[in-house]
């Protein structure tokens, strides 16, 4: 993990990132300096995030401008996220029944237990504690450990896993490759004891539904199984502890509300995730594979198209200044914080419950919690592409 530089103006938190007006697709650059077209406004944006002539392949053929200097699971062609068309949907539907709302919802009890058990081992905390270490992180990890059969033994490597896996380019690259050579090595470890003594977890429903579809080749269920180890929890760590620098730092008149009702805490969730992004990098990366009209620009065919989710969620012909930043709220329409289109996050779902139910019982468990520093002091986990107090003290 990289430290701060003392000498740099420290990152603004996540709730405070600006975001320019969007408006009609531009020339813009890629982070290495290549050409590309910057997509911002929130039709625009669902089009390009939901039209199959812009698609993820393409961006990794021999050849094409590499999206990141070091090696890392994002930029991994094999990865689901990297297919189109039929090699996309081969994968998805090995996946698809697993999170669909009505899963999540039989999953919602025992979430619920892991909360509770966690709110119970904080209370005993000397104070102040680290709501990090001791909530953030452990809830999602214990959530899609137990989803995916993983012993505890692979909890701690997990994190591990995770910085490297979704590493901002500061990491060394040798270091990087070896690192996720160790994970790939583990994720297919997991697949051949699931097919050898099939349970009741995720990774065996997935081997199950592969070997029915047919034709998935191993390397693309090997990191199927490495994003959902390192995805299901990075993600979810990353909402809640920015969420809780928000709430009790700048919004802490709606904790009363959040701890008292659950269906509020629902929309306030809903809120979060649609307005505080899980990195600085916002743009979500396509390939135009012909000339295609956006908005009324015409989108080179080969372009690099760089659609801005972040600038989309802020549209005001969509969602209105005036409401924008009530938390309790219902959204006037679908966040693309997950996505849109074939792509949607299949996570989603799960992402939201664990959210919900968090905030909700850490609020109705501790009405007077509050923060040990103030919000400027914290110290960031950088080094990855999403971005999170590295720890954050709390009182009560």
């Amino acid at each position: 993990m990289t430290t701060i530089d003392p000498t740099q103006p420290a990152p603004e938190p996540m709730h405070r990132l600006f975001f320019e007006e969007p408006g009609p697709p531009r020339p813009a650059e890629l982070p290495g300096g290549g050409p590309a077209w910057l997509v911002s406004r929130y039709e625009d944006v669902r089009q390009v995030l939901s039209d199959p002539r812009f698609g993820r392949a393409q961006l990794y053929v021999p050849g094409a401008p590499p999206l990141s200097d070091v090696p890392d699971l994002v930029n991994n062609p094999d990865l689901m996220f990297n297919q189109d068309g039929p090699d996309h949907l081969r994968l998805r539907r090995t996946l698809r029944r697993a999170f669909t709302p009505r899963a999540v919802a039989r999953w919602r009890p025992w979430i619920a237990a892991i909360v509770e058990e966690l709110l119970d081992r904080l209370e005993t905390r000397q104070q102040p504690a680290d709501v990090v270490a001791e909530f953030a992180l452990p809830l999602p990890v214990a959530v899609i450990s137990r989803l995916m059969g993983l012993e505890e033994s692979a909890w701690g490597r997990m994190r591990d896993w995770s910085e490297h896996a979704f590493s901002d380019g500061t990491h060394d690259g040798e270091q990087v490759a070896s690192v996720l050579k160790e994970f790939s090595a583990f994720g297919a470890d997991l697949l051949t004891e699931r097919r050898r003594t099939p349970g009741e977890d995720l990774i065996s429903s997935l081997v199950a539904a592969a070997d029915e579809e047919g034709g998935v080749p191993e390397a693309q269920l090997v990191s199927l199984v490495c994003g959902l180890v390192v995805g299901g929890h990075d993600s979810t760590m990353t909402m809640l502890g920015n969420a809780l620098l928000y709430l009790l730092g700048e919004r802490r008149e709606t904790w009363p509300r959040l701890g008292a009702d659950e269906e509020a805490a629902g929309r306030l969730a809903d809120r979060l995730i649609h307005l505080v992004p899980l990195g600085d990098d916002r743009g979500s990366t396509r390939h135009a594979a012909e000339d295609v009209e956006i908005g009324g620009v015409t989108i080179p065919a080969g372009a690099i198209v760089l659609a801005d989710c972040g600038m989309a969620n802020r549209d005001p012909e969509v969602f209105p200044p005036a409401t924008l930043h009530d938390l309790f709220a219902p959204l006037e329409a679908p966040t693309l914080s997950f996505g849109a289109g074939p792509h949607y996050c299949l996570g989603a779902w799960l992402a939201r419950t664990e959210l919900q139910l968090a905030l909700h019982r850490l609020a109705a468990r501790f009405p007077e919690l509050r923060l040990a520093a103030p919000v400027d002091t914290v110290v960031w986990r950088t080094g990855t592409t999403s971005r999170s107090p590295q720890r954050l003290g709390v009182s009560w």
